[in-house]
């Protein structure tokens, strides 16, 4: 490369999205085998990467010139001149990728080239060696750091903190310098092209499904066509508020969303609806995004079932808030009630889908076989006991089946349960509810060994593998509750709504207990997503990080929330199915960014945190927006006495 010979590595797949130049240090080259890796990624993706030795042959020979940031930084902004001369890459947006001393001359350049870098990471890098010019990076910036790795990760956080633009510092477990730990390098890969592909991509994706004829069309044309087909809704604490969703009432399994984990009147308008369901349209299952032991702890109190000790209380573990609150404590408060009238057939049950407390699912496990089956719960101790190293951090599971085996304990768990399978009709007959609660307890710790392995090759496969089960353990319910049954399900949008028309499932190939129901049943399931402008929301700021009450930005002009905020209600209700607004859904159909807000709620990286490309009508039936919310109120967490200890919520 002109002018002084530099040599690189130009890699341009067909129709790149964007390029990614790399800035390495400390003695590496374009040749380093980790970077590579990363390039090799972004290729992939569709993004064109350029390789470059920023130093030559003779200034590489003196190790002083690989701490000159000022000097890595010149040669990258050379680099980026001959970039904007190659036409065929002339326009394409850039993003810089640096590793050690490259990582500081990254963000040094990237503040002297402000809007013409659309993206930074820095790998195990010094970004902090760009000094007080830090304060002058507009680009969004990802610092990706070993856990093992103290001196720089101290020294990444004071960069972070210096960074006035977006920012985020991720942090790969067990990870040293060189991130040579297995599954450490494939981490920082899928970090690094998740993060170019929200920052470097086209600002209207083509990988969307287009519909035949339709015309962009003005905002303003398109917010009338919205406030026409909005329907104005009261409260949710309003009896009439439920009366808009019996249109869906026929429906075999009925989806209801939420835009976050702790958003107040998501979950009383799921009450709402849900209990008109149950009173006037027969519905007796509550699926809910929860772990099934927990689950079971409610569904014994609302359905009046003994009591079963947990070492653990239900729902005691991060994040507490999500089903630990006044709103769900009134929910289950009326399933009591309701069942109190009911046959033993008629109650409704309340079950959990999801797969996270191994620990207490295993205890449930032998806790039945010690009531049925003593000899068999002697033999499930010692299968079980090849997980009991790792039940209070499953996580670490997936580290260890790399370096000491793959599938360390698939079999002995799986034998468990096909033990159980296998024994039914002797179990079953002491007591149906009991062995079902057993043998979805048995499911869980089988599904959940192939999940905490799953992390460690690609956030993809964890993410179907947890929503295959969630699906198939609902399929199980209705199953068991017989062919009439009828499932409310209560997930994140991010679950519920089809993930065949988002980024999650074109991009990721990512699936979803949305898209599965609709796949089996049709019509007969009906997917119900919920949004919201702005107000506040019970989060956290990192995983197992305390609960806060946040203040939620704003939505961005570019979304759906922001479409939706310009129609001015408080509260509606928008019917996507075909042929009830063809309208609605032709001025929808373009594809828009929408929010998700999980347990962790990271504003100063809102765009890449929480915001993806999504077909709002092909991915749901029915909208409901409310402009302004309100975080949940979490349930006090101190021991209750007397005939309350078996409240579900009690501690």
């Amino acid at each position: 490369m002109p002018p002084l010979g530099l040599v690189g590595d130009l890699s341009v797949p067909l129709n790149p999205r964007g390029i990614v130049l790399f800035a390495h240090g400390s003695g590496s080259s374009r040749l380093s085998p980790r970077n590579i890796a990363v390039a090799d990624r972004l290729n992939a993706e569709g993004f064109a990467t350029l390789l470059l030795d920023l130093l030559t042959t003779d200034e590489a020979k003196d190790r002083r010139n690989i701490f000159d940031i000022p000097l890595l930084a010149e040669r990258l902004l050379e680099a980026v001149i001959w970039i904007g001369a190659e036409p065929d890459i002339a326009d394409l947006s850039l993003g810089m990728f640096g590793a050690s001393t490259g990582a500081g001359a990254a963000m040094l350049a990237a503040a002297e080239l402000r809007g013409r870098v659309a993206a930074v990471v820095s790998r195990g890098g010094r970004p902090d060696l760009a000094g007080p010019r830090l304060a002058e990076v507009a680009a969004p910036s990802l610092f990706i750091v070993g856990g093992d790795d103290q001196q720089v990760l101290a020294l990444n956080r004071k960069a972070l903190a210096a960074l006035t633009c977006e920012k985020l510092l991720r942090i790969v477990p067990d990870a040293t310098h060189l991130f040579e730990e297995p599954g450490a390098l494939e981490a920082v890969t899928v970090m690094a092209s998740a993060w170019f592909q929200h920052y470097l991509s086209p600002q209207k994706p083509s990988h969307l499904p287009a519909r035949t004829g339709m015309q962009p069309s003005r905002q303003e044309s398109a917010v009338a066509v919205l406030r026409a087909a909005a329907e104005p809704l009261p409260s949710p604490d309003d009896p009439a508020f439920a009366t808009a969703f019996e249109r869906f009432a026929e429906a075999r399994v009925v989806l209801l969303g939420e835009a976050s984990h702790g958003t107040s009147e998501f979950y009383r308008a799921r009450a709402a609806i849900t209990r008109r369901l149950i009173e006037k349209h027969g519905f007796t299952i509550v699926a809910v995004e929860a772990d099934w032991p927990d689950a079971a702890a409610i569904d014994r109190y609302v359905r009046q079932r003994p009591h079963r000790p947990m070492s653990v209380a239900p729902f005691a573990r991060f994040p507490t808030w999500m089903w630990r609150n006044k709103d769900v404590d009134a929910f289950v408060d009326f399933l009591r009630g309701h069942n109190a009238t009911k046959l033993v057939e008629d109650k409704v049950g309340f079950y959990g889908l999801d797969l996270y407390n191994l620990t207490a699912s295993m205890a449930a496990v032998l806790a039945y076989l010690d009531r049925v089956d003593p000899q068999a719960a002697e033999l499930a101790r010692g299968r079980y006991a090849c997980l009991s190293p790792w039940s209070r951090e499953p996580a670490a599971y997936g580290r260890a089946s790399l370096t000491k085996g793959y599938a360390l304990c698939e079999r002995p768990v799986t034998r468990i349960l096909v033990d159980l399978l296998q024994k039914e009709l002797q179990y079953a007959g002491k007591d149906g509810a009991e062995f079902f609660d057993a043998m979805q307890n048995a499911r869980l710790v089988a599904n959940a060994e192939r999940y905490y392995r799953a992390m460690y090759y690609g956030a993809h496969e964890s993410w179907n593998q947890r929503d295959r089960h969630m699906f198939k353990t609902l399929q199980n319910i209705l199953a068991w509750a017989g062919s009439k049954a009828k499932a409310v399900v209560w997930a994140h949008n991010s679950h519920i709504g089809d993930a065949r028309f988002t980024d999650m499932g074109i991009e990721r190939g990512e699936l979803n207990i949305g898209q599965l129901c609709r796949q089996a049943y049709g019509e007969d399931a009906a997917l119900i997503g919920f949004g919201t402008h702005t107000g506040t929301v019970a989060a956290a700021s990192e995983w197992d990080a305390p609960m806060e009450i946040k203040a939620i930005r704003p939505s961005r002009s570019d979304s759906y929330e922001a479409l939706c905020h310009e129609v001015g209600n408080d509260r509606f209700l928008l019917d996507l199915r075909t042929g009830q607004h063809d309208d609605l859904r032709r001025v929808m159909a373009e594809p828009r960014l929408e929010r998700y807000i999980g347990v962790v709620y990271r504003p100063e990286t809102e765009r890449w945190s929480h915001y993806t490309y999504a077909s709002l009508p092909d991915q749901y039936d029915a909208f409901v927006w409310f402009d302004e919310t309100s975080a949940v109120v979490p349930l006090p967490t101190q021991a209750v006495t007397g005939e309350d200890e078996t409240y579900p919520f009690g501690l």
